[in-house]
């Protein structure tokens, strides 16, 4: 069935202090392995969607991104030039190619001019933020600004893991822990609960975030977010139980996830309409998650949702 993925990740070769999988994975065989699938635009990268019947897929700027530097006005610099760079790999492929922006969060109001530039000229349907900047997470007063043009937009964000601001007590001594095998579930979903308990969706009660991985854990919890936000509110409101700020507002992505019980029980609370396939490319094999997803054994209607109708729709694609 056609697939359409939506966190599959490239690097600019020319900006080695953006990206590097040696960062994040101890293996040097297998860093080099993703470093060179990241680089490449072509032959290595339409053969794995081939081979996951994968028809398009949304590029992303791979960890860290430009949350790599401190320095603001390089952020807001290199960060056009980043999506320019993508903008012409999509032109080469543009059947096949879309892309999410990368945005310099250093500083909201230029983020948020750049997210309207790659939409407006670029044709990019929205952007993915690699989680907190330095400490700051997107439900601060900073980045209203930020929240308003992206509303306006009416395009999704995705929210991708990144390393926990200072590393907690408990993973010391346990690097393994603080990354893709446990840290970053949590990281991320406390950053999406962060928006929701901050009241954004009822300031914007349009936007779509987008979580990977499964949701970051956030759909088995439902139930529990909303009993024990009765008594553990601590002075906050919400126009809605927290449960439905998640069905509403927050879609998520089969990325790096290839497992069926855990997808039936987000398709149970989320809805069909609510999950969308996705690989995390190339950190993931596009052939054993595109067979995972054909031999899930989901009804057609509710495949055909999960594999391509969810994303045409959030992403606004033809």
């Amino acid at each position: 069935m056609e697939k359409i993925a939506l966190e599959e990740h490239f690097r600019v070769p020319n900006m080695p202090e953006y990206s590097g999988a040696g960062q994040y994975i101890s293996d040097n065989a297998a860093a080099k392995y993703m470093d060179d699938r990241l680089a490449d635009f072509d032959e290595l990268r339409l053969q794995a969607m081939d081979e996951a019947n994968v028809t398009r897929a949304i590029l992303s700027h791979t960890v860290p991104g430009l949350g790599a530097t401190t320095d603001k006005k390089k952020a807001v610099s290199d960060a056009p030039k980043i999506n320019d760079f993508l903008a012409e790999r999509i032109a080469l492929h543009p059947k096949r190619f879309g892309g999410f922006a990368t945005l310099p969060m250093q500083s909201a109001s230029d983020a948020a001019k750049e997210l309207e530039r790659c939409v407006e000229q670029l044709g990019f349907q929205g952007a993915l933020i690699n989680g907190h900047t330095h400490g700051h997470y997107l439900d601060e007063d900073r980045y209203e600004v930020f929240w308003e043009r992206v509303a306006d937009l009416d395009v999704p964000i995705y929210i991708h893991p990144t390393l926990a601001w200072q590393t907690p007590q408990n993973y010391q001594d346990h690097p393994e822990l603080g990354a893709a095998i446990w840290g970053w579930a949590p990281e991320t979903g406390t950053h999406i609960l962060r928006l929701l308990f901050s009241g954004l969706f009822d300031r914007f009660p349009t936007l779509q975030i987008i979580a990977g991985h499964g949701g970051e854990s956030l759909p088995y919890f439902l139930w529990r977010f909303d009993s024990r936000f009765k008594i553990f509110n601590f002075g906050k409101t919400l126009k809605k139980q927290p449960s439905a700020y998640i069905r509403e507002n927050v879609a998520i992505t089969t990325a790096g996830l290839c497992s069926t019980p855990p997808l039936r029980c987000a398709l149970e609370e989320l809805g069909e309409d609510r999950v969308l396939f996705s690989i995390d490319y190339p950190y993931e094999s596009s052939k054993e998650a595109g067979d995972w997803l054909d031999n899930a054994g989901l009804a057609t209607d509710t495949l055909r949702k999960v594999a391509s109708g969810n994303a045409k729709r959030l992403l606004h694609l033809r």
